[in-house]
């Protein structure tokens, strides 16, 4: 036969801190918060990118100002000496000065890159410093001009060569970031190149015209020079700004750029390599203008990209600093709504608990002794209209619930103690009226007993009634210890004077059923004051029927005595069965006279009574293991009980 079986669904983990409130209130506020500051943390990310591209547009805008001032005076040294090559003498110091120039220029351009090679994109460092490698020959073919064994075209594709090398580098690593930003550096690059073929046409031409031809394919060069720089024009023109526009056309627009236009006008009839009459240093002063005031207007547009990228970073720094300010608010708004949330609940619980603790510990004991002490016909306190308890204004619902529910458990638990109390009351009076009645009877009995006994002459039916008063004597002390249990004065038993121990002790071996088992082996002389005798009498009865009841049929139990200072001292001594160490710690607690034998087991009857007895005769009862096996049952009377043996022993009872 088989049927579903469940299965346990394995329990997961508990989160850190979610054993407390304020440690869930922290982990549901966590989880959003957490969310909050990643998307914070995106922008932030976003943000810093922007400002880190700007910075770097900055730095780089700045470096290609420098790779162009490089460029401009490597394009000036290259049109001069190719001039000079051409035979106009009269550049020779030009040129030398140039050279300076040039020099100064890139020690500037390499100032500048160990400077700013951090901020710079690493393509664009890397592009730049490959650029620099043409110049290392720069000095070498310095020389060959000097010298004038160079080749003019030669020289002039060097030349060409250095300068684009440093052109092409500019485009290495460009930004890519804000459009404008983005147009603007591509712009600044356009002109770059249209300016070199504007450099390049100066340089070229510079040469055709100190030799007064056109020679080889330099008419060719010169065709694709000006194309270059149309093409170059037209980027620049798309990418430009308006006002950038203008100020291109500006410099297009000059004098010079004018009479520019002549002398290629004039360039262009020498296609077929007739003589052309233009003086290389009109040209040359008129084209070196122009292309100052290109550089000019490159100078405008990079400074108008390193604004753009200034305002980018800067608007990049506050957005930055706005994602960062929002970040700390959410965190700061989280901390204080998990900090007051928890407050609001924890505050009102810990009201609670404290309530809890003051009705467990002091309000609750207090009221069930008042009703307790109180007349079963008086009303008790606390009752359900009683409100009881502080008022908690202000909290949720919930826990003003929780407040009214514990209110309720304190009134149901003082009803439920006035009821216990009310039953315990007439269970230990009905116990008391029982045991009085009993002893009435027993009483009674007992007499007609002896009555019958001084009779009867017949030693049979005699010892019986001998048995029957024994039986008697034994139920008269079941029904004193019923007394003693419902908590009921002294047996109405008492001797006046005084009564000698080993007295005492034999009166409690005959209220036990296998008195012939108990021997008396040394009991030192002393005498107890008779209202004492009854109660000790039977203390030791209850002893020595419960070690009659847990040693061996066959083995005696003895009985010392002896005194310890002002103090005397009995032992009920058994080798039976013993008993743990455990139990007898739990024995010793209730002969000292804690506990209630309303709660106990019924077997521990008669340590409750003997720990009632102890504590009305101001005695000390203790087990403790006997050597070997075995319970000894130590009795320690005060001194206020006992006397010095005298010459006559008083014995009554």
């Amino acid at each position: 036969m088989t049927g579903n079986v469940l299965t346990k669904l394995p329990t997961l983990p508990a989160l850190p801190g979610w054993n407390s409130i304020r440690g869930r209130m922290a982990i549901v506020l966590a989880v959003p918060t957490c969310l909050l500051l990643v998307l914070t943390g995106l922008g932030v990310a976003d943000r810093a990118a922007d400002w880190s591209a700007a910075r770097g547009t900055e730095a780089q805008v700045g470096v290609l100002l420098r790779v162009q001032d490089l460029v401009r005076e490597l394009q000036r040294e290259r049109g001069l000496s190719n001039g000079l090559l051409g035979g106009a003498e009269e550049y020779r110091d030009d040129v030398r000065k140039q050279r300076n120039r040039t020099d100064d220029a890139h020690s500037a351009l390499r100032a500048v890159l160990a400077q700013e090679s951090s901020d710079l994109p690493d393509a664009s460092a890397s592009a730049l410093d490959d650029a620099q490698v043409p110049l290392a020959d720069l000095s070498t073919t310095r020389t060959d001009v000097d010298a004038g064994t160079a080749d003019r075209a030669g020289t002039l594709a060097y030349y060409t060569k250095a300068v684009t090398a440093l052109i092409d580098a500019e485009s290495a690593g460009a930004a890519h970031g804000e459009r404008r930003i983005t147009e603007g550096v591509q712009a600044l690059q356009a002109l770059a190149r249209a300016t070199e073929a504007v450099a390049l046409e100066r340089g070229s031409l510079n040469g055709v015209f100190a030799a007064g031809r056109f020679r080889g394919g330099e008419y060719l060069d010169f065709t694709e020079i000006r194309a270059t720089r149309l093409a170059a024009l037209g980027q620049f023109r798309q990418l430009a700004t308006s006002a950038q526009q203008s100020d291109l056309d500006a410099a297009f627009k000059t004098a010079a750029a004018r009479r520019v236009g002549g002398y290629e006008t004039q360039a262009e009839r020498g296609a077929d390599g007739s003589s052309l009459n233009v003086a290389p240093a009109r040209w040359w002063g008129d084209m070196t203008t122009l292309v100052d005031d290109l550089h000019d207007v490159q100078r405008t547009v990079g400074d108008d990209v390193r604004a753009v990228a200034e305002d980018s970073g800067a608007a990049a720094t506050r957005e930055l600093a706005g994602f960062l300010g929002l970040g700390a608010l959410i965190v700061a708004v989280a901390t204080a709504l998990a900090v007051i949330s928890a407050r609001s609940i924890t505050r009102p619980l810990g009201a609670l608990a404290d309530e809890a603790d003051a009705v467990a510990g002091t309000r609750l004991p207090t009221a069930v002794k008042r009703i307790q002490e109180a007349n079963p016909d008086t009303p008790h306190p606390g009752g359900p209209n009683d409100p009881g308890g502080p008022q908690l204004p202000g909290t949720a619902r919930e826990i003003t619930r929780l407040a009214a529910a514990l209110r309720n458990v304190e009134h149901t638990a003082v009803g439920l103690a006035a009821e216990q109390a009310v039953l315990r009351r007439n269970s230990t009076e009905s116990l008391a009226s029982l045991g009085r009645r009993n002893q009435t009877l027993l009483r009674r009995q007992l007499g007609l007993i002896t009555t019958l006994e001084n009779q009867e002459l017949d030693p049979n039916a005699l010892a019986e009634l001998f048995e029957l008063d024994h039986l008697a004597t034994r139920m008269r002390r079941n029904a004193e210890s019923l007394l003693v249990l419902a908590g009921e004065e002294a047996p109405a038993r008492s001797w006046p004077g005084m009564v000698t121990v080993a007295e005492v002790v034999q009166s409690a071996v005959a209220e036990v059923e296998q008195y012939r088992r108990v021997a008396a082996v040394d009991v030192e002389a002393c005498r107890i004051r008779g209202h004492a005798v009854a109660e000790l009498s039977h203390l030791l009865a209850e002893l020595v029927e419960n070690a009659l009841m847990f040693s061996p049929p066959q083995q005696q139990v003895e009985v010392y005595g002896w005194r310890d200072g002002a103090e005397y001292c009995l032992a009920v001594v058994d080798r039976g069965i013993g008993m743990t160490l455990e139990r007898m710690a739990e024995a010793n607690a209730l002969l000292s006279g804690s506990g209630s034998f309303l709660t106990a087991p019924t077997r521990f009857l008669g340590h409750h009574v003997v720990g009632a007895l102890a504590s009305r005769l101001g005695a000390h009862v203790e087990l403790r293991p006997t050597a070997g096996s075995g319970v000894t049952a130590y009795v320690a009377l005060p001194a206020a009980l006992v006397r010095e043996p005298s010459s006559t022993a008083v014995v009554s009872g």
